[in-house]
């Protein structure tokens, strides 16, 4: 997939929206209407117009707070006990804004009583839709069947990584067709091919809807005449990078050949407005975010002076590379002990015993990394990109991880697509998976990627799954 767009989900993922929003919107008006027959709250008589702004406005603020807290996200990791509390959040978080923007409809503000009971509601149907989604497996509707043209090491990837049915709820494969020249270490647990009549009526046969050519080797070897009949008959025809970035949000670094970077969109920003505005939008976020924190700040500087010692340093600096190669400072809260690196720079590990008891709660919850506000407001970073490595690691990044220095052609950011994806790491291959949703972001670098980043960190913050 390109950057998020609504056209670019699933049918399911789209439902679910669709049929949410149509809950939410109809909420109010039931509230409204039942209390005017009942008259449990005593209020005015709302114009059907004004109700219909009015509901309009419930429904959207509770699907942007639904979307903060990750309950859109079609590969959400949790059971049904989660969604509900996440739905519990995000409604409770949209009725304290919308009760905000309440009196800013003059006569016809509705009453606290009924916007609580409409909040209510609203939360009793979407978890009761909610639970029938789980029930009748909502998400194995509308999946795509795919044939694999290849049973080689570039067919695996999609056995190896794409194994679990979270992994392939749009589609399902049918087979792996078996090429001259494909290496022998391939397919091993899937269904092989051994195709000895034409494409063509094979996929049509079998009702294929998508076939995707992972062949190791491509020289005067793929049926490119079957391919061109299948696709003119409506078979979609996808290059297996481009079939691993759409379904996994990664760009499969060990794949790559020089030709698909040339050739394929992204990559290159031509925004010049954007890149104009790019410090201002971010100097103003850092201002907005300031403002919001620096009790948390000033809380976080007390207990570290009470638990450490008022001699103890607050803050951290570390040389970090950033845009175009170039090194900066970064600022951050101290987490670690003062002699965590006694014997040269570490990487940081997941459960690192140099990490103080007061560190672990400020990277839970990423409290350390609020003094780099100050860095976003240099334009040292952004609020958005790779998150910076240091000069003592890059070297031997860049050496060893193809393509590894094309993170570098965007600065790096407060949080990014890695962040998001992929879990704590601390070795090289770990650098690796990273490298591959950091070239994702980077070809497909938009504003409005941004915002999803920006708004499923907050996921992230909330429910304390800092790493």
């Amino acid at each position: 997939m390109s950057s998020p767009k609504f056209r670019d989900l699933s049918v399911a993922s789209k439902s679910i929206i669709i049929i949410e929003f149509f809950l939410l919107l109809i909420s109010l008006p039931l509230v409204v209407y039942g209390n005017s027959i009942f008259i449990i709250v005593n209020s005015s008589v709302i114009p059907d117009n004004y109700l219909f702004i009015y509901s309009l406005v419930f429904a959207l603020f509770n699907q942007l707070t639904s979307l903060a807290l990750g309950l859109y996200n079609s590969k959400m990791r949790v059971n049904f006990r989660g969604v509900i509390r996440r739905l519990l959040m995000s409604i409770a978080v949209a009725f304290f804004i919308i009760t905000i923007a309440n009196p800013l409809y003059g006569q016809y503000a509705l009453p606290i009583e009924i916007l609580a009971m409409t909040s209510l509601l609203s939360f009793i149907i979407v978890s009761l839709f909610r639970y029938l989604t789980f029930q009748i497996d909502f998400f194995g509707f509308n999946k795509q069947v795919i044939l694999v043209i290849g049973a080689g090491e570039r067919a695996s990837i999609i056995e190896r990584r794409m194994r679990r049915d979270v992994d392939r709820q749009n589609f399902s494969v049918h087979g792996y067709v078996i090429m001259n020249g494909d290496a022998e270490e391939g397919i091993k647990q899937e269904t092989r091919i051994a195709l000895k009549g034409s494409l063509v009526n094979y996929s049509l046969k079998h009702q294929i809807d998508e076939i995707v050519v992972a062949s190791d080797e491509r020289r005067d070897n793929l049926p490119v005449d079957e391919l061109f009949a299948c696709k003119i008959r409506g078979i979609e025809i996808t290059e297996i990078l481009d079939f691993i970035e759409r379904e996994t949000g990664q760009i499969a670094v060990n794949l790559i050949y020089p030709s698909w970077v040339i050739y394929s969109n992204g990559f290159a920003s031509v925004n010049h407005l954007r890149n104009t505005l790019d410090w201002i939008f971010n100097a103003s976020m850092a201002l907005v975010l300031f403002a919001l924190t620096w009790p948390i700040m000033l809380i976080t500087v007390i207990l570290m002076k009470l638990n450490e010692g008022f001699t103890a340093p607050i803050f951290y600096t570390q040389e970090r590379v950033g845009l175009d190669g170039e090194p900066f400072n970064i600022i951050k809260f101290r987490s670690m002990r003062l002699d965590a690196e006694k014997f040269g720079a570490q990487m940081a590990s997941e459960d690192d015993p140099r990490i103080t008891k007061i560190g672990n709660y400020l990277r839970k919850y990423r409290i350390d990394e609020l003094p780099q506000i100050y860095n976003v407001m240099r334009g040292d970073m952004g609020f958005v990109g790779p998150r910076p490595e240091r000069p003592e690691f890059v070297q031997s990044l860049i050496k060893n991880i193809p393509y590894y220095n094309e993170r570098h052609n965007v600065k790096p950011g407060l949080t990014g697509w890695a962040q998001l994806k992929y879990p704590y790491g601390s070795t090289e291959a770990d650098s690796l998976e990273k490298l591959k949703y950091d070239l994702y972001y980077i070809k497909h670098r938009s504003f409005m990627l941004d915002l999803l980043i920006l708004v499923r960190t907050v996921e992230i913050v909330l429910f304390g799954k800092g790493r």
